[in-house]
């Protein structure tokens, strides 16, 4: 099937007018953007079967935004906080953990301690206000390891990796959704959809920026993967800890929130010609691109590693990092 009958049925499917308070980053153009440079940029000695993949890839890429329709309750509620990680509302949590349960936990036990003295903060000190952003994006990028390394045995085995090769496919699809919102800086911050607090600036409390910006401009200007393609460089990340990469590529992120309100002040996103602007969007949906391929290109490399048992097994409560709270073993940095 074509890209652009992909991105229609997509855009059919999940129109934004069904979901009028989710916030659908970036819009599908930007996604399927990223989605495409990523796999484009893929070096031939990475995953390159993903390359016949590329038009189911980038023409679903707006796939997760549906899955949190208010129609769906059950779905929503897990995938909300999945798309944003708005770092202000957990400033007092250092380290950030390494699991998504211990994550909410500590965001409840700071709601008890601080809901009778703060009742305002406290009524965003929850997952959805906060996010969880990094553990959906980590939570897809070992899903695709363990995917690849399936390939990596039929391959051994002579046998075929079609539908392997559609599995990992899918996983990128989800890594591609949340690693493109982390690169849009209103989905970094709690000024996700107009300013909040003191406002000395005079920033816009608009809730329409989120979608002026993301959709609205992207489209207007007519971004293209040829626009990023020569930004997004040879593949990183080739080693060190992948979630500590993931977070300082959230705080990369967010310092670009408040360039975003200032821009915006110009003219409310009217003015498709912009340089600025263009060169915001540029930059940023290069990033997602970039670090997505980067993270695709690892997870391969990863994938060809031999697994070894852990013991104590992170179940196991004689396992030294075991936490009863949650009932595992969080993952260890390097891990």
């Amino acid at each position: 099937m074509r890209p652009f009958v992909l991105a229609a049925l997509a855009a059919a499917v999940f129109p934004a007018a069904l979901h009028p308070n989710v916030a659908l980053a970036w819009g599908g153009t930007a996604h399927a953007v990223i989605d495409r440079a990523a796999i484009e940029a893929i070096p031939d000695d990475g995953p390159v079967f993903l390359r016949k993949q590329v038009d189911y890839i980038a023409g679903s890429a707006s796939l997760p935004d549906g899955w949190r329709g208010d129609s769906e309750p059950f779905s929503k509620i897990e995938e909300d906080p999945n798309h944003g990680w708005f770092k202000e509302q957990f400033a007092f949590l250092k380290p950030i953990p390494r699991s998504r349960y211990a994550f909410v936990i500590a965001l409840y036990k700071h709601y008890e301690a601080i809901k009778d003295k703060d009742p305002l903060t406290a009524q965003r000190t929850n997952v959805r206000w906060t996010g969880t952003l990094p553990y959906a994006a980590m939570e897809s990028y070992e899903r695709l390891i363990a995917c690849m390394r399936q390939i990596r045995a039929l391959r051994a085995e002579g046998k075929a990796t079609a539908f392997a090769e559609q599995h990992c496919a899918f996983q990128v699809i989800r890594l591609g959704h949340y690693i493109g919102d982390g690169a849009q800086p209103l989905h970094d911050s709690v000024n996700s959809d107009g300013w909040r607090g003191d406002n000395p600036k005079g920033y816009t409390r608009d809730r329409t920026i989120h979608g002026r910006f993301e959709s609205e401009f992207v489209d207007g200007m007519a971004l293209t993967t040829g626009d990023i393609a020569p930004r997004i460089g040879t593949a990183g990340h080739r080693e060190g800890d992948m979630f500590d990469a993931v977070l300082a590529y959230l705080d990369e992120a967010a310092s670009h929130m408040e360039q975003v309100y200032v821009l915006e002040k110009r003219d409310r996103f009217a003015n498709f010609k912009d340089k600025d602007v263009r060169e915001l969007v540029y930059a940023r949906t290069a990033k997602g691109a970039a670090m997505l391929r980067d993270m695709i290109c690892r997870a391969w490399a990863e994938s060809a590693m031999k697994p070894a048992p852990l013991k104590p097994s992170p179940l196991d409560p004689a396992n030294p990092a075991y936490d009863p709270e949650t009932g595992s073993a969080p993952a260890q940095v390097g891990a």
